[in-house]
């Protein structure tokens, strides 16, 4: 359940996932949607996806370098190469819930010019934005084939009205 303080949901779309190959692309079709100031939290258990589907993203938004887990660095900037938003892939694991720590990381100082995805950020960065999409990938239960994910998208807050998820392709 969302906190009182975050909007309501605008924009939601749910697709089956059956391989990473299929993930990446999910976000690089996904790029295309987004745009400056955009914030994406990806919310998984370790191996979901959450960095293949930013690699993706980063090839759909047209970055520099190599998209990998920031685990270990934290935030890595992926600047454009086709003047388009810089990608900042943020892995929030090894933070604490604090505040002070993702104040620390000055995201709102890059989220106006920048596209700004954040691997584990439940409750630590909602505050940076009303609007933002939040990307739920669960491995399918059961499943013989481990690669088989459901992936649901929500977009919060008004940047996120009337886009319809579903018809773009993701």
């Amino acid at each position: 359940m969302e906190a009182p303080h975050s909007p309501a949901a605008e924009a939601v779309a749910r697709l089956a996932v059956e391989s990473p190959e299929q993930m990446q692309d999910v976000g690089r079709r996904l790029a295309k949607l987004l745009r400056p100031g955009d914030l994406v939290m990806l919310t998984g258990e370790l191996g979901a996806g959450k960095t293949t589907l930013t690699r993706g993203l980063g090839e759909g938004l047209g970055v520099r370098g190599a998209v990998t887990s920031p685990t270990f660095v934290i935030a890595r900037v992926h600047p454009s190469l086709t003047g388009g938003p810089a990608l900042v892939h943020v892995d929030a694991y090894r933070l604490g819930g604090g505040l002070d720590e993702m104040e620390d990381l000055d995201l709102d100082v890059s989220l106006p010019e920048s596209v700004v995805v954040v691997e584990w950020g439940d409750g630590k960065v909602e505050d940076l934005s009303d609007d933002r999409l939040h990307v739920i990938i669960h491995r399918v239960v059961g499943d013989t084939d481990d690669d088989r994910r459901d992936v649901t998208l929500t977009g919060f807050g008004g940047r996120w009205s009337g886009v319809d998820l579903a018809a773009a392709g993701i």
